[in-house]
């Protein structure tokens, strides 16, 4: 039981990056499989934003090819998207108190990481390493190692 993070969806959507096909590769199989493993509405709409981003994306897609993205993993077994509870609001005050450096751009991943509190999941599935502030998350980088292929550089038009 796991949450995947956004930067591990969006490898998977995006072509254009080096670690697509380990991402898409990972992606799928968690999609085929019967294993539990979640999301969270922060990170779905994180998501939508990096890919339909132009600033972002070499090739941005629209909402509409973004939301059937994200159908398509809510369409497999195992696939839950996490929302707060009834003890969400003790479970952040907990956090906060033990965590009081939290701020800021933090924020985002302290939201997520209470969602995993509150739902009893340790692991996230990310390359971000911010997630490592959090003592009672585990966050691992399924794809660290894989060999990068150089990012092509995008084409400037001569003025």
């Amino acid at each position: 039981m796991f949450v995947v993070d956004t930067n591990i969806l969006v490898y998977a959507a995006d072509e254009d990056s080096p670690l697509h096909g380990p991402a898409r590769t990972l992606v799928e199989a968690w999609r085929e499989g019967p294993d539990a493993w979640h999301a969270t509405w922060s990170i779905q709409y994180e998501f939508l934003r990096v890919v339909t981003h132009a600033g972002a994306m070499r090739h941005p897609r629209t909402a509409s090819w973004a939301w059937r993205f994200l159908e398509a993993l809510h369409e497999s077994p195992g696939y839950r998207t996490l929302v707060p509870g009834e003890r969400h609001g003790e479970i952040a005050r907990a956090t906060f108190h033990e965590l009081p450096d939290l701020r800021g751009n933090a924020m985002h991943d302290a939201h997520i990481a209470i969602l995993m509190r509150e739902h009893g999941i340790r692991t996230i599935y990310t390359r971000d390493t911010g997630f490592r502030r959090f003592p009672f998350l585990d966050a691992v980088d399924p794809i660290a190692g894989v060999h990068e292929r150089p990012r092509r550089r995008r084409r400037v038009a001569a003025t």
